[in-house]
């Protein structure tokens, strides 16, 4: 007896496929040589395939130092998120006090809150303490995230009220029930957040643009502009050798992760 495969997996095939295709362009571009970039045929695999592009990214810019800022200023960010994700979502679990409910979610509205309208008035404040050109400025801005609260408020409350009542009655404080009861029991979630919190600040474009002038300050996304030419001269091989480069880290990243990712956002659907 035949299985009928449901109209809809075609559908989600359709989907994957077409968010595979600018990654597969991208690398496909990235071993191309100019006269092939423009090539009006339909074939995109390069042939004779060419690393050229690769070796030119990594003559023409100090791509060493742009990884080296990029990695710090998403290893601040990062623990930043966490730490403040931990602590907000320990204390709307753990604590009872008026208004618990009202200022989770007006927590949550935040989310909805587009970049654009916090954009300007945290631009002057770093300007005004100086901090343009700086990992601080940079950084300070992303340093707590509601995703990231809500998520680990529900893994927190998926714990067996048993366990946190059993250190209270051995007068265990709240930095030990933090630290010894609750942080393993979340370990799952806590990485799955970590990876999704630096592969998020290791793409970041905007924000850098507006407070970094300073080449020598520059992150990956913003090197790769370096490759364009408002003229029409861009060279779209080495700028997909660069985006390919840059994409590797919070590729291997997430691919070491993904179970603990899926888990994280299955698991937080359950709890209400």
């Amino acid at each position: 007896m035949k299985t009928k495969i449901p109209w809809w997996h075609f559908s989600l095939l359709l989907v994957v496929l077409g968010s595979l295709l600018p990654l597969i362009w991208m690398l496909a571009t990235a071993w191309k040589t100019p006269e092939q970039v423009f090539n009006a045929s339909l074939n995109p695999w390069p042939y004779p395939a060419t690393a050229a592009n690769f070796a030119y990214v990594v003559g023409a810019i100090p791509l060493g130092r742009y990884i080296l800022n990029t990695f710090i200023i998403a290893f601040i960010v990062t623990a930043a998120k966490l730490l403040t994700s931990i602590l907000a979502a320990y204390g709307f679990t753990q604590f009872s006090f008026r208004g618990r409910e009202t200022l989770f979610y007006l927590c949550l509205l935040s989310i909805f809150v587009p970049f654009t309208v916090t954009m300007m008035p945290n631009y002057l404040f770093m300007s005004r303490m100086g901090w343009l050109n700086t990992y601080t400025g940079v950084a300070l801005p992303q340093m707590a995230d509601a995703l990231g609260i809500f998520l680990l408020r529900q893994s927190i409350r998926s714990i067996p009220p048993s366990l946190v009542e059993a250190a209270r009655l051995d007068r265990v404080g709240h930095g030990r029930i933090l630290g010894r009861v609750l942080l393993p029991a979340i370990k799952p979630s806590l990485i799955a957040l970590g990876i999704l919190f630096f592969i998020n600040t290791w793409n970041e474009y905007f924000w850098p643009l507006l407070m970094i002038n300073d080449k020598s300050m520059y992150t990956l996304p913003l090197a790769l502009q370096m490759f364009t030419n408002l003229e029409g001269g861009t060279n779209w091989g080495a700028m997909m050798a660069a985006a390919t480069l840059a994409s590797l880290p919070p590729l291997v990243a997430y691919l070491l992760a993904q179970r603990y990712v899926m888990d994280t956002f299955v698991q937080s659907g359950l709890k209400g």
